[in-house]
């Protein structure tokens, strides 16, 4: 009864993996059933009920003493972090109600289940996640990345506001490249995001990453205008600040001929259009080199012009 089928899984793991509660009750009648043998891929009949979402099969095997909530597939996974990832919030909860689940348990890149629920813009499971008295909204992946810090780099919105609602989270906390949550946002442009991390007193706009860019300095060199125009209203913005190489927003933008991110930053009174890169090359040098015709004009006009009114 225990013995693998052709493709890998055992009678138990096929059932419990394709939803059919009777059956599963059926075999787990049998004094002779390993309820916890794994299959194809190393997952156990919890694992695949759990990865697919069918809460009636997963409760009937928690219901058995010998069913290891924890156990790990080939890959590293556990039930908890394949319910987490795929965002089955009655599996979450029917998993998080055996006393043994270990909460903390990550994968084989230090991903926790509230961190890929985040990065997968899972709100219902990241709720009932944060609901735990012990959980840890800023528990950081190998590479430093909170759950927050996913959910900001890919704009989901709602998980976002969820994890900032938190008092102990923390808004600013980088990843090891030195992107913080609201830089991930930026580049990205996600402005809906962007205007919520820009509300915490704790963030820094001008924070940068290891090449030495600013959250604005990526908005503007992947043309995100209505981040760029989200960023420069905040009085405390610099938007001079070059990287590592010198380069400043607006040299950035008249390099690649972006005109409507031209026309932002020297809307701002504090721009600098003449700042040179390391090279000594000012954004009109840079511009006439490479032929922008309409960033040449928006440069060449009086600053006064450019200027938003006040």
């Amino acid at each position: 009864m225990n013995k693998r089928a052709r493709m890998g899984d055992t009678p138990l793991g096929w059932a419990a993996g394709n939803g059919h509660d009777e059956v599963v009750k059926l075999l787990l009648g049998r004094h002779d059933i390993d309820p916890d043998k794994p299959g194809e891929g190393g997952q156990t009949p919890l694992s695949r009920a759990a990865c697919n979402g069918h809460d009636g099969p997963v409760k009937m095997l928690l219901g058995r003493d010998d069913v290891n909530p924890n156990e790990r597939d080939s890959s590293g996974e556990t039930p908890l972090l394949l319910a987490a990832y795929e965002g089955h919030e009655e599996v979450v909860k029917a998993l998080l109600g055996r006393d043994d689940i270990n909460f903390y348990e990550a994968d084989e890149y230090d991903r926790s289940p509230l961190l890929l629920a985040a990065g997968n813009g899972h709100e219902g499971v990241v709720k009932i996640l944060l609901g735990q008295d012990d959980a840890s909204p800023n528990q950081p992946d190998e590479n430093d990345q909170t759950p927050l810090w996913f959910a900001a780099y890919d704009g989901h919105e709602g998980v976002v506001k969820i994890l900032l609602g938190r008092d102990d989270i923390n808004p600013d906390k980088p990843n090891e490249d030195g992107q913080t949550p609201l830089l991930a946002a930026a580049r990205n442009g996600h402005e809906g995001v962007v205007k919520m991390l820009l509300g915490p007193d704790d963030v820094n706009p001008n924070e940068l990453d290891i090449s030495g860019r600013a959250p604005l300095w990526y908005a503007a060199d992947n043309v995100h205008e209505r981040v760029v125009k989200t960023l420069l209203g905040r009085d405390d913005i610099d938007p001079n600040k070059p990287d590592e190489d010198g380069k400043s927003p607006l040299l950035q933008a008249a390099y690649y001929g972006r005109e409507a991110v031209v026309k932002l930053l020297l809307g701002r009174g504090d721009i600098d259009p003449d700042m040179p890169d390391r090279q000594g090359q000012t954004p009109l040098f840079w511009a006439t080199q490479n032929g922008h015709a309409g960033v040449i004009s928006l440069l060449q006009t009086p600053t006064s012009a450019t200027h938003s009114p006040a």
